[in-house]
Order: C-alpha cells, then sequence, then structure tokens
C-alpha cells in the first residue's frame, strides 16, 4: 500500500532565496534565468527543512517547485546537500511560460487521482489560496518572508 503524499514548494519554503531577488530587479530579459541559475548557493531555511523531514516519516515527499526542469539536477543536488528527503521532484515544464501557481494547481489535481495528497507546503498566498479553494489541504509557509517579485513568475 502507498503512503499519502506530502506536497513541499523549494524556493521560499526550503531555500532561502532572500540572497537572489535582487537579480528580480533588473529590466534584463533574462532576470529570471539568473535569479533560477543562482539557486545553487541558496541557504536551507531551518523550519521548512524541518518539517519536510518530519512529514518524511510517515509521507512520500514531492518537491514542487516553479523552478524551470533545466535546473532539476541542480536542485536535487541542492536537496540532497542540505539532508532533505529523497522524493518526486516536479518541476516548470521546457518552455511553458505559464505562471508557476497555474502549473502547480494543475500538477497537483493530476497527482490527486493517483495519489492521496495529506498536505500541501508552500509559502505562496496566492498559491495556498488557490489551493484551498481546490480542497487540498495547504500549510502555508510563513518562516521566510514571501517576495512579491516572485508571483510575477
Amino acid at each position: 500500500m502507498t503512503r499519502p503524499v506530502a506536497v513541499m514548494d523549494i524556493d521560499g519554503t526550503v531555500a532561502d532565496v532572500r540572497h537572489r531577488l535582487h537579480l528580480l530587479d533588473s529590466d534584463s530579459p533574462t532576470k529570471w534565468a539568473d535569479f533560477f541559475d543562482a539557486a545553487g548557493d541558496d541557504p536551507v531555511l531551518p523550519d521548512g527543512a524541518e518539517l519536510a523531514r518530519k512529514l518524511a516519516v510517515e509521507h512520500d515527499i514531492v518537491w514542487l517547485t516553479g523552478r524551470p526542469v533545466r535546473l532539476a539536477e541542480l536542485t536535487r543536488r541542492w536537496l540532497v546537500e542540505q539532508g532533505l528527503p529523497v522524493g518526486e521532484l516536479l518541476m516548470q515544464p521546457h518552455g511553458d511560460k505559464r505562471p508557476a501557481r497555474l502549473v502547480k494547481l494543475e500538477r497537483l489535481l493530476e497527482l490527486r487521482r493517483h495519489r492521496t495528497i495529506a498536505l500541501v507546503v508552500d509559502d505562496d498566498p496566492r498559491v495556498v489560496s488557490q489551493l484551498q479553494e481546490a480542497g487540498l489541504s495547504v500549510h502555508h509557509a510563513t518562516w521566510s518572508p514571501w517576495a512579491p517579485a516572485l508571483g510575477n513568475q
């Protein structure tokens, strides 16, 4: 029998992105690429990491992030280096320019068709509200200040 799933966001939930937010202030067409390329240097957010480890005791972890799929190896390596639970990694598909919040909802509704989602943890208040409206149990990660600039992704 499969265990229920706990879905964890990465940026702003277990990864502290504050050191790279300044990259989003640029008018450069590569600002999002530059922002994501710096993800390997993120410090871990202790509260998020502790929650992920705690949830992994009784749940399968699924990492759901707005990071582009081209950063899959960097992201997996970062998760391992931080001692975070191993789990499926769902990322923004190549060439998909939709806002991450739309892609996240779509991926979660798809996952819910064949797995029991016990909890979703995310720092974006709009994602939290949207997922609650969809009937998902959501924990709002408030241990790191949410940056409105991230909402433009």
